[in-house]
């Protein structure tokens, strides 16, 4: 009887990776209509308040995301998640020009769509690399927080290497999607990593290039 439900609960393929889509472009559009309206408004915070505001909504989000069974509680997690990043990139946004903000825009919508056509080519390569990808990461996080307490200056190449791994995130995360059961609420669920797969690539050309500038 259990089997016979899920089977209900399924969708096709393509109607899985609409929602997929659609919830990613809801993200997109908040943090844009947050950085257009609201910088001057977050600017004005306490930075500290700020940042306590960040971990706080983060930690909730993802919790309630990765544990909620329900497609609506997990829609409100990834909410959770998407606001405070919003509230950051309003902040950090400030700092560049619109003209180059658009051009990171268009290439971070490029490479995501080249890495995911990728991962649907040859899912296992990207299956594969989990663990990988995940000591990479964990390496990348200790260092940059130790160059943060000491006031070590990272060079343009460190960020291209972030966001390699960053690359190789939405591609592993983008063929886990495709091999769970296609539900809403695990459509809803993959989107949390792939979207801060993306926001975190996205930050890391924004870099790139505004050291270029």
């Amino acid at each position: 009887m259990r089997i016979e439900e899920q089977k209900k609960t399924q969708l096709s393929t393509r109607t899985y990776n609409l929602v997929i889509g659609g919830t990613l472009l809801w993200g997109f559009i908040v943090n844009a209509l947050m950085c257009t309206f609201l910088s001057e408004f977050f600017l004005a915070m306490n930075p500290v308040a700020v940042i306590i505001g960040y971990f706080i909504m983060a930690v909730i989000g993802i919790i309630i995301n990765k544990s909620s069974n329900n497609a609506i509680t997990t829609f409100i997690g990834y909410n959770f998640i998407v606001l405070p990043v919003g509230m950051l990139l309003s902040i950090a946004l400030v700092a560049y020009e619109p003209g180059l903000i658009l051009n990171v825009c268009i290439i971070t919508a490029i490479v995501t769509a080249v890495m995911m056509f990728l991962s649907m080519l040859k899912p296992e390569v990207f299956l594969s690399m989990g663990k990988m990808l995940f000591i990479s990461l964990l390496t990348v996080i200790i260092i940059e927080v130790l160059s943060m307490l000491f006031g070590i200056y990272m060079p343009t190449i460190w960020d291209s290497i972030v966001a390699l791994i960053f690359c190789g995130y939405i591609g592993f995360d983008w063929a886990v999607a495709q091999n769970q059961d296609k539900t809403v609420n695990n459509a809803v669920k993959i989107c949390a990593d792939l979207y801060l797969d993306i926001i975190n690539l996205f930050i890391r050309i924004l870099e790139i290039m505004g050291k270029k500038d």
